[in-house]
């Protein structure tokens, strides 16, 4: 027997309540799931700067900020903490290495954006993409046991061990990074501003240098600021090439050492209430707050709306 048309209806009317509260409950809860995360996450970070900021700054009761910033001598057995030539060798060797860096990561990314056939863009894309995942003890095991006996061979350097080396492990570690995101800035020039420039008689490298490149800066910038981020916190690649000593090598081939290599290499001989414990976390705090830093820097390049 056919139920009539007014309960057949409330049925469908009482089972589609049921659909739309369901949808209701799982956007709700997706919704919940959304903001916890992000709280979570945002907690976690707020705490580890806390933590790592409240404990070096203790360093400042033994120790004056003129000498910890300033001062060159690292002697922690005689209380003396300068991490001045950390500091500087820090700056020096991310400067070194975007010097040696930048110029081939774009020389790649504009050929294969704008000069590599199909096919060779199909196989150095996931090529870069490739090198991106490979861990960082692998290049320094690399430079270990083929960069350095080469560089000994070559200069006549005593070990090898030395800012050249360290920046040239970091060269290939970024340049993937800054490659690759180039490369997608590049993309994101629209044709027809290709077309203009090919339409008033511009040649290839003339529309490249003064229309492709100028509309792509900021996503080239962006990659050269990852990229520095990178440079600037790696350890353990560093650690294995640079020579871990005290001291500002001065040519490039003279053992030395930067903020992430002194603070792994001493991290486990220090207890953790003590003035030269407070100095590596100091030392972590100053790392931290450049890669925040570098964080906004690369938020303001962004262009509006993206």
């Amino acid at each position: 027997m056919a139920l009539p048309a007014s309960e057949v209806r409330a049925q469908h009317e009482q089972q589609k309540k049921k659909q739309w509260s369901m949808k209701y409950m799982k956007n709700k809860l997706f919704r919940y799931v959304c903001l916890f995360s992000a709280l979570f996450l945002g907690i976690a970070l707020f705490s580890i700067v806390i933590f790592i900021s409240q404990t070096g700054f203790l360093v400042f009761k033994d120790v004056s900020w003129k000498e910890f910033f300033f001062s060159a001598t690292w002697e922690p057995y005689e209380g003396k903490y300068g991490a001045a030539v950390f500091i500087a060798g820090t700056l020096y060797l991310t400067f070194l290495t975007l010097l040696i860096s930048t110029p081939i990561a774009l020389a790649v990314a504009i050929f294969i954006s704008e000069i590599a056939p199909n096919w060779l863009k199909n196989v150095m894309r996931p090529m870069l993409d490739l090198l991106v995942g490979i861990p960082s003890i692998v290049y320094g095991y690399l430079g270990l046991t083929v960069l350095l006996p080469f560089i000994r061979e070559k200069t006549g350097a005593l070990v090898g061990d030395g800012f050249l080396a360290a920046a040239l492990v970091l060269t290939l570690m970024i340049l993937p990074t800054i490659t690759r995101i180039s490369d997608d800035a590049i993309c994101a020039v629209p044709n027809y501003l290709r077309e203009a420039g090919y339409a008033l008689g511009s040649t290839k490298l003339q529309v490249i240098s003064r229309i492709v490149l100028p509309a792509a800066r900021s996503g080239i910038l962006t990659a050269i600021i990852l990229g520095m981020t990178r440079a600037i916190g790696e350890t353990m690649a560093v650690v294995m090439v640079i020579g871990n000593t005290a001291q500002f090598g001065w040519d490039l081939i003279t053992p030395t050492s930067v903020l992430t290599s002194n603070i792994v290499m001493q991290i486990i001989n220090v207890q953790f209430h003590s003035t030269w414990n407070y100095a590596l976390y100091m030392m972590a705090f100053l790392l931290l707050f450049i890669s925040l830093v570098l964080i906004v820097i690369i938020r303001k390049l962004r262009p509006k709306g993206e």
